[in-house]
């Protein structure tokens, strides 16, 4: 990872003669940067890539949670507590396209209107009535309504879980390169000493921490959304059988809780 230049020949030689303290503050940041090849290029490069999609992914993520959890009793309260379908069909239609439980009720309502004019009708729309039932054409309907808004609350899951597993491992190539050509420039130089080891060394173990501080953030936050989505999918599928129930009979059967 690092190329040895005759800079930092000079500066091994002169630091020679000083203490392992004096030795030690030549390892940072700007070291690092000024000695990468192009493998460690690529891998701080690809570390700082994986670092700015988590977050952006953690950030839109948890905003969009946020907001679906702060609608979803609105939404869900305002369509049971309404005395006209109608009405609270347009209440639906009047919520943002981001909020999903709006979306799985309007299908279940569009799905009844298709199936009763299709039920009126003769010849070959017709025959949707007569392959389908009034609950088989609303259950369809649900399920791919759930299984949409179910996909958008995916979005971004895969790559926390990506940069999560892969970003340690990534550093630590970084990592192991860097040390490699360390210890062929303290091989050539012959000089095993404190001031020749530990700033080349030291250079190359930040890009493990690289790796880690990228790994930690997004681990966390695939654990967190997951746990979060595996409720919000809950209450999707339980909103969707009241639906169901209320679309197909007339009337919503109460659950005991």
């Amino acid at each position: 990872m690092f190329l040895q230049t005759p800079a930092t020949t000079d500066a091994a030689q002169a630091l020679g003669g000083n203490t392992n303290a004096e030795a030690m503050k030549q390892m940072g940041f700007s070291n690092l940067l000024q000695n990468f090849d192009w493998l460690g290029w690529v891998v701080f490069v690809t570390l700082v890539a994986m670092s700015f999609l988590s977050w952006y992914f953690i950030v839109a993520n948890g905003i969009r949670n946020a907001t679906v959890k702060a609608r979803a009793d609105k939404v869900i309260d305002g369509f049971w507590g309404n005395g006209s379908t109608q009405d609270a069909i347009r209440e639906l239609e009047a919520q943002p396209r981001s909020e999903p439980f709006s979306k799985i009720a309007l299908d279940a309502a569009s799905a009844v209107a298709h199936h009763q004019q299709t039920a009126s009708t003769s010849g070959t729309t017709g025959r949707l009535a007569e392959s389908l039932s009034r609950s088989e054409f609303i259950d369809r309907a649900l399920r791919q309504a759930v299984a949409r808004e179910s996909l958008r609350l995916e979005g971004g899951m895969t790559l926390l879980a990506t940069v999560g597993s892969a970003a340690p491992f990534v550093g630590l190539l970084g990592t192991v390169w860097g040390i490699y050509h360390a210890l062929i420039r303290i091989a050539a130089s012959g000089n095993a000493s404190m001031n020749a080891v530990a700033g080349p060394v030291g250079e190359a173990l930040i890009m493990t921490a690289f790796g880690l501080f990228a790994a930690i953030p997004a681990l966390f936050a695939y654990n967190f959304f997951s746990r979060s989505n595996r409720l919000t999918y809950a209450r999707f599928d339980e909103f969707a059988h009241d639906l169901h129930d209320f679309f197909a009979t007339g009337s919503r059967v109460e659950s005991q809780k």
